[in-house]
C-alpha cells in the first residue's frame, strides 16, 4: 500500500528490455520498441494519477546511435507516432513535456513533433514529462562545465565561485533548461543493475530500484512495487 505522505516528487526510469522481449517471443527488435512505447504511456499515465510531478524516461542514449540504421530510424518513427497521436491527451491531462539531450541532431520529422508539443504543453501545470533523447550523463555534466568555463574566459566568473548549485543549474534538468529537482527514485527495468551514462549528477542520492521485468511487461502494478521499496528505505544522506 503507497503511502500517498511519501510519494517521490521526481521519478527516474531507465526503460530496459524491448530488445529481448522481442527475441523472446521470435519478433523483431522493432516490435519490442512498440511494445516498449505502449508501456511508457501506461507509466506516464499512471505517474499522473499517482500525483508525481516530475516523471524522467530514457528513451535515447548518445551510445544508441551505434545500433543499426534500421532500429535508430524505427524508433524515432515510433516516437513520431506516440507524441503526435498523444499529443492531445497530455494536453488534456496538464502534462509538460520536456527534452533533456541535443535533441536538434535528429531526424526533422521528429524534430518537428518534438518542438510542436513542446510548445504545446509549455504552459501546462500537472506532470512534467522528461524524455531524454540523445542524452549521456557525462555529456550533460561536459556541457555544463563548458558553459561555465566560458564565463570564467569572459571574466564574467572566476573559478573558485564555481559552486555545485552553478553546475547544477546548467545541466538539462537544472534551472535554465527543464528545471526538475534530483530524482529521489531511479527505476531500472529487465535485472541488469548500472545507470548507464544516465542522471550521473543528479544520482548522487537517488534510491536505485531494479526491477526484472522487461520493460514492455513493466505495468502499473509493477511501478508502485518499486515506489513501495523506495518508501521501506530510511534514506539518511550521508548522515547517521
Amino acid at each position: 500500500m503507497l503511502d500517498q505522505e511519501r510519494m517521490p516528487r521526481h521519478v527516474a526510469i531507465i526503460m530496459d528490455g524491448n530488445g529481448r522481449w522481442a527475441k523472446n517471443r521470435g519478433l523483431p527488435r522493432l516490435a519490442g520498441h512498440n511494445a516498449g512505447m505502449k508501456a511508457m504511456k501506461k507509466i506516464v499515465d499512471h505517474s499522473d494519477k499517482l500525483g508525481i510531478r516530475y516523471l524522467t524516461v530514457y528513451a535515447f542514449s548518445t551510445e544508441n546511435w551505434k545500433r543499426s540504421l534500421a532500429e535508430v530510424s524505427g524508433i524515432f518513427k515510433l516516437l513520431v507516432t506516440y507524441v503526435n497521436s498523444d499529443l492531445k491527451g497530455l494536453i488534456e491531462n496538464n502534462v509538460k513535456v520536456q527534452v533533456l539531450g541535443d535533441y536538434s541532431t535528429l531526424p526533422k520529422d521528429a524534430v518537428k513533433s518534438l518542438e510542436k508539443t513542446l510548445e504545446e504543453t509549455k504552459n501546462n501545470t500537472g506532470l512534467q514529462f522528461n524524455i531524454a533523447l540523445n542524452y549521456g550523463g557525462r555529456d550533460e555534466i561536459r556541457r555544463s562545465v563548458q558553459t561555465l568555463a566560458e564565463k570564467v574566459a569572459q571574466g564574467a566568473l572566476q573559478p573558485e565561485e564555481i559552486t555545485e548549485d552553478m553546475i547544477g543549474a546548467e545541466l538539462f534538468t537544472g534551472s535554465s533548461h527543464a528545471d526538475s529537482p534530483d530524482p529521489e527514485l531511479i527505476i531500472r527495468t529487465s535485472g541488469e543493475e548500472r545507470l548507464s551514462n544516465f542522471l550521473l549528477w543528479q544520482s548522487a542520492y537517488s534510491e536505485l530500484v531494479f526491477a526484472d521485468a522487461l520493460w514492455p511487461d513493466f505495468t502499473p502494478e509493477e511501478y508502485e512495487k518499486a515506489i513501495e521499496e523506495y518508501q521501506s528505505r530510511d534514506r539518511r544522506f550521508g548522515g547517521r
